[in-house]
């Protein structure tokens, strides 16, 4: 990692220090776990007095970065406490960062050139899902996060105009709007493809509910509540027997207790109330599902 240091600024040297040190953590071109610079080494590679490297280091550890290891170094945290993101928030780094860039004399073109490159050399560290529908993409983005031990956020096709909003991102997108994802996003970007499970995954290990059975059916996307009751409807049930509660609407759990099972979507039904056998009806296909656990594994 390269530092850079102004003698000529009003930021002490050793707050320079301190300051892109923890932006090269934060940014992984110092790695959990790294050896840093002995203070000797340091100091004498950018002349400055060995005690201002020790008293960045202090600071680095009191502020939950770095750890002493008596007789070997100084080392990345392998977990930090969150005391740095309370000392020096995002903003904070970034201005300070470019204060000393601009002091050392380099030009706005010059860091945004710099910048760009560092950011596509970094790997991703999220998934990014792209779901119109605000509804199905609540359900979807809970059936990826338990898939994976991944941050998952999901947009729509508007916010996808912002520049920033697929940086750091492996877009993914039902198989139904691939199309329009991709005119929106780069080619050479990765575009993961979802398919929807089949009436076969969503039914299997159900088992047959007698045809005067009562049951309730219960999600916030209206297009779930429908394709349920035309599943359950075409295995046999009595229309009669289905009870169809749009959980957007207050009240829609008063005499849900009284029903034989409850379908609901992954979304839901953690809320749905004690005493009730609930069926969860996937979205995303299992194979779907594979596969985002595969590129999680190969790439994050």
């Amino acid at each position: 990692m390269r530092i850079w240091l102004s003698r000529n600024s009003d930021i002490p040297i050793r707050e320079q220090l301190v300051t892109q040190i923890i932006l090269g953590i934060v940014s992984g071109d110092l790695e959990v776990k790294q050896r840093l610079p002995s203070t000797r080494d340091l100091a004498r590679r950018y002349q400055i007095h060995a005690n201002t490297v020790s008293a960045a280091y202090r600071e680095l550890a009191k502020r939950g970065w770095v750890d002493f290891r008596k007789g070997s170094g100084v080392y990345v945290r392998a977990k930090l406490d969150g005391q740095g993101e309370k000392h020096l928030d995002l903003d904070q780094l970034t201005a300070r960062f470019f204060r000393m860039a601009r002091q050392q004399g380099h030009t706005l073109a010059d860091i945004q050139v710099a910048l760009q490159r560092a950011l596509a050399r970094q790997p991703p560290d999220h998934f990014l899902l792209i779901e119109p529908d605000i509804e199905l993409r609540a359900i979807l983005l809970v059936e990826i996060a338990h898939a994976v031990n991944v941050r998952v956020a999901g947009v729509g096709f508007a916010e996808l105009a912002h520049d920033s909003c697929l940086a750091g991102a492996v877009p993914m997108v039902l198989f139904g709007h691939a199309g329009a994802a991709r005119e929106q996003i780069s080619r050479a970007s990765d575009l993961l493809v979802l398919h929807s499970a089949s009436v076969v995954e969503r039914m299997r290990g159900q088992r047959r509910p007698s045809a005067d059975a009562l049951v309730a059916i219960v999600s916030r996307w209206p297009d779930f509540l429908q394709w349920s009751r035309t599943m359950l409807v075409a295995a046999g049930l009595d229309d009669d027997g289905l009870s169809l509660r749009d959980a957007r609407r207050q009240g829609w759990e008063k005499g849900i207790t009284s029903a034989d099972f409850v379908i609901t979507d992954s979304l839901m039904a953690s809320r749905i109330p004690p005493g009730c056998e609930i069926k969860i009806f996937q979205v995303v296909s299992d194979s779907s599902l594979a596969e985002i656990r595969e590129y999680a594994a190969r790439f994050f």
